[in-house]
C-alpha cells in the first residue's frame, strides 16, 4: 500500500513540475501569426478561438467560451493524449486539459 501511494506522490510531483503551456503575444517574434482572425472559416460565425484560455481552469474556461460565442452549444472536455474523432461542427469547442485540470491547448471551433 505504502508503495502505491509513493507511486502517486512522485506522479504529481513530476506532472506539477512541467509549465504549463502559454500563448505567445505577437511581440515575441516575426513566426507568431494573427490566430485571432481565421478568414478560412467564414461560414462560422462569432469567436472561433481563444488562446487566452491556456492554463486557465476548464470550467471557467468553457462559461467564458459560451458567454462570448452564444452558437457554441457543445463544450466536452477532453484529457490530453485522448484520441478525438476529426470531424467538423461549428457548435463545438473541445477543451483539452491535463489531469490538474486546465486548458493545455488553445480552444477553437473544431
Amino acid at each position: 500500500m505504502d508503495s502505491k501511494f509513493a507511486h502517486i506522490i512522485v506522479f504529481f510531483l513530476l506532472a506539477t513540475s512541467f509549465d504549463t503551456l502559454m500563448a505567445r503575444k505577437e511581440s515575441d517574434g516575426s513566426e507568431v501569426t494573427n490566430i485571432n482572425k481565421l478568414e478560412f472559416e467564414p461560414f462560422c460565425k462569432g469567436k472561433l478561438i481563444w488562446p487566452e484560455l491556456i492554463g486557465v481552469p476548464t470550467k471557467l474556461a468553457k462559461k467564458i467560451i459560451e458567454k462570448e460565442n452564444p452558437s457554441i452549444n457543445d463544450v466536452p472536455i477532453v484529457l490530453s493524449g485522448t484520441p478525438i474523432p476529426l470531424d467538423y461542427r461549428c457548435n463545438r469547442v473541445r477543451l483539452v486539459d491535463n489531469i490538474l485540470g486546465d486548458v493545455v491547448v488553445i480552444p477553437v471551433v473544431s
